[in-house]
């Protein structure tokens, strides 16, 4: 398959928005920009393109799509019962980076929602994804947009790498603002429950909601828990080398990552290490490469995914890791970077 290439990095194109439209109406597949990291989609209410989605990303057919919508009375016609917390929650935080979990009606075949009767919505703000969105009827279910397990695509180039002859359309929108995934929150239990952490923090929804649980088993190994939510039960965004996070206090966490970097080029073992841009002084062997700043976590987020994928392009065998207990992104961070190591983390 030849894939169209769309470079919409100054602005919205709407001619080539048009053909992304028709693309999705006719069953295609096109990965476009959101905020959060580039979506691959499909049409939602459309069960062959939601299959077409699972092959071209290699993604087991129980992990569920989320739907992404343009405007808010798109949501009436795809759930049902729909309870008045997710109006407080969308008027609070929608067009963003947040997805609910409601109970979807007939409109949506299950196999978008990975047999489920619940479906992941998500209306995002980036205007190409807005515009595409209304351009190809209102619905389109949107995982994001790389080879499942790999790091998560917050640049063209790494959908290209990733996807490029699989899929009909990508369109080049600049790097993701945000660089994580959406906070997934599920409206369908007693209490609202937060299921996958990102920038909309468990805070700010019991700023609006009141009482809003966080879903305890959201970063534990257990491969047995049916999936209700995108990314909860699969290893995700893991880089081709070893990845190993190491916890604790700062100076002992540097202590230990250059020990066990020595160790390992000892054995002729090449090795990588994560830090920050407060840190990387201290690390005196091992390709060294800073993931951002503390004082703008922000930054720890947008580059985290992006910085995996650039060790895959070199000869690394493991990389050590810092933590990132952010004040706000900090619980999404170590989700995707906990995900990203398959739980392995050294405590000092």
């Amino acid at each position: 398959m030849d894939t169209i290439y769309e470079d919409m990095r100054d602005g919205l194109d709407l001619d080539a928005i048009r053909r992304g439209g028709e693309i999705l109406k006719k069953g295609g597949l096109v990965a476009f920009p959101t905020e959060t990291v580039y979506g691959l989609g499909g049409n939602a209410l459309d069960a062959e393109a939601s299959a077409k989605i699972y092959a071209a990303k290699g993604r087991p057919s129980d992990n569920p799509l989320i739907v992404h919508i343009a405007d808010w009375d798109a949501i009436e016609a795809i759930t049902e019962g729909l309870p008045p917390a997710a109006k407080l929650l969308a008027d609070a935080f929608w067009p963003g980076p947040l997805t609910m979990i409601l109970n979807k009606s007939e409109l949506v075949p299950r196999a978008t929602t990975g047999g489920l009767a619940t479906v992941a919505i998500r209306m995002p703000s980036h205007p190409i994804a807005r515009a595409l969105i209304r351009a190809a009827g209102g619905y389109i279910a949107a995982p994001s947009a790389n080879t499942s397990g790999r790091p998560s695509t917050t640049r063209a180039s790494h959908v290209v790498e990733d996807l490029s002859g699989k899929i009909d359309m990508i369109i080049d929108g600049g790097d993701a603002d945000i660089g994580l995934e959406s906070t997934i929150i599920d409206l369908t239990e007693e209490v609202p429950t937060v299921l996958r952490p990102g920038y909309i923090s468990l805070e700010m929804l019991r700023g609006v909601l009141g009482s809003v649980e966080l879903d305890r088993g959201l970063i534990a190994a257990d491969s047995k828990i049916r999936p209700k939510a995108p990314g909860m039960k699969y290893r995700h965004y893991a880089p081709k080398a070893e990845l190993i996070i190491v916890e604790g206090p700062a100076e002992r966490v540097r202590e230990k990552i250059n020990s066990l970097v020595h160790e390992q080029l000892a054995r002729g073992r090449k090795a990588g290490v994560i830090g920050t841009d407060e840190s990387l002084l201290y690390y005196k062997e091992g390709d060294v490469r800073s993931v951002g700043t503390r004082e703008d976590e922000i930054t720890i987020a947008q580059h985290l995914f992006g910085l995996l994928r650039e060790f895959d392009e070199s000869d690394i065998a493991v990389i050590y890791s810092e933590s990132f207990e952010t004040p706000q992104m900090g619980q999404a961070i170590m989700n995707r970077l906990i995900k990203a190591a398959g739980h392995q983390i050294i405590q000092v």
